[in-house]
């Protein structure tokens, strides 16, 4: 057997042989994977996070000193019936094919580690690691896509004739239209907030809190961590609505750097006010459409915060089964853990989430 040792992150030569690795595990992303300088910097701006002195990294390396596997533990506030607590999401995880005995290591590492787990996962093989070493699957997120341009699905039309795609993309324009001028009766006031997230953010959330079980702790501190000018979504789109009691709700919108697709990286509100996320969503549709992407996608729970399935359909989404993401937890405590696995108690997006990190 080849003989290869966990280590935790202890040099830059560790971190250079990583990013060598992903070029090597995720071919289909170069040369996005081969950016040196961005990964450097996306590392940099995890552990800029609040608590970036929490984050663990281990690498699995050859006896020559080859990285041929990575995986981290990056730290995070939740809410879990009104009490703050500090869990861990598995980050990064890769190996090198030649070298996928060895995966458990890294992931028994993690469990050994850490005393809370959320993760949201999207890989067969990687959930059944996590739940062999004890998370638990509390639900799938909806995975909810409209598209515009037909040529943005080819895995589902991979050969269809131009004159057909382009009569498509007309039939959809021409739906989109429709369905839009059914919603002209929401009279709530959608503004952009190029100042991003102030005080009133903090309200927000802690309004949230009191009712909504369980949730990543989303204040103003953390939004500006993750979505202001140092994050890797950078520049992004904020849309609010307010009323008298302050923030009503907001979105957070990501044109991808090559235009093809937009994201709804998340779009949160008071709980129960669903014509707050029915007016964002509407803008968000608006803001994308002036953009000329081919698809928005967005992945989220359905909770008081979010918006209905049913409002997604009225503006032309479609609710994929395919590629949904399932939300693993594991928490110490027993009455925690209870309350966590469940979906139904949670709020969360994509943008809460490492699963985001890596849109650009």
């Amino acid at each position: 057997m080849i003989k290869v040792v966990a280590r935790p992150l202890d040099g830059a030569d560790l971190q250079g042989g990583f990013l060598r690795l992903r070029t090597l595990v995720y071919p289909q992303y170069n040369p996005e994977a081969r950016d040196l300088a961005r990964g450097f910097s996306l590392w940099r701006w995890l552990e800029s996070h609040p608590l970036g002195d929490k984050m663990q990294r281990w690498f699995l390396v050859t006896e020559e000193g080859v990285v041929v596997g990575h995986l981290a533990a990056t730290a995070q506030y939740y809410r879990i019936n009104q009490q703050r607590i500090i869990a861990h999401t598995p980050t990064d995880y890769m190996v090198h094919p030649k070298y996928g005995f060895h995966a458990l290591t890294l992931m028994r590492r993690f469990f050994r580690s850490t005393e809370n787990c959320v993760a949201p996962d999207v890989e067969p093989a990687v959930i059944k690691v996590e739940t062999r070493l004890g998370a638990e699957e509390a639900g799938k997120l909806q995975f909810a896509v409209k598209i515009w341009d037909m040529s943005s699905v080819p895995n589902i039309l991979p050969s269809m004739p131009m004159p057909i795609a382009k009569l498509l993309n007309w039939g959809l324009r021409v739906v989109d239209g429709a369905v839009g001028n059914t919603l002209l009766e929401e009279k709530l006031e959608v503004e952009e907030m190029p100042e991003g997230f102030d005080e009133s953010f903090d309200e927000l959330f802690e309004k949230i809190a009191t009712v909504v079980p369980c949730l990543p702790e989303k204040d103003a501190a953390f939004l500006r961590w993750r979505y202001g000018p140092d994050s890797p979504q950078a520049p992004v789109t904020i849309l609010g609505v307010r009323g008298e009691e302050g923030i009503l709700g907001y979105a957070v919108l990501k044109v991808t750097w090559d235009g093809q697709d937009g994201y709804i990286l998340d779009l949160t509100t008071l709980p129960g006010r669903y014509d707050v996320a029915r007016a964002l969503l509407q803008e968000a549709v608006r803001h994308f459409r002036q953009a000329r992407v081919k698809t928005i996608r967005y992945r989220f729970l359905e909770s008081l915060a979010s918006p209905r399935s049913t409002s997604l359909w009225r503006l032309g989404f479609v609710l994929l089964r395919k590629r949904r993401y399932s939300l693993l937890v594991k928490f110490g405590n027993r009455n925690l853990h209870k309350t966590a696995n469940d979906t139904a108690r949670w709020s969360y997006s994509l943008g809460d989430g490492e699963a985001s990190f890596w849109i650009r």
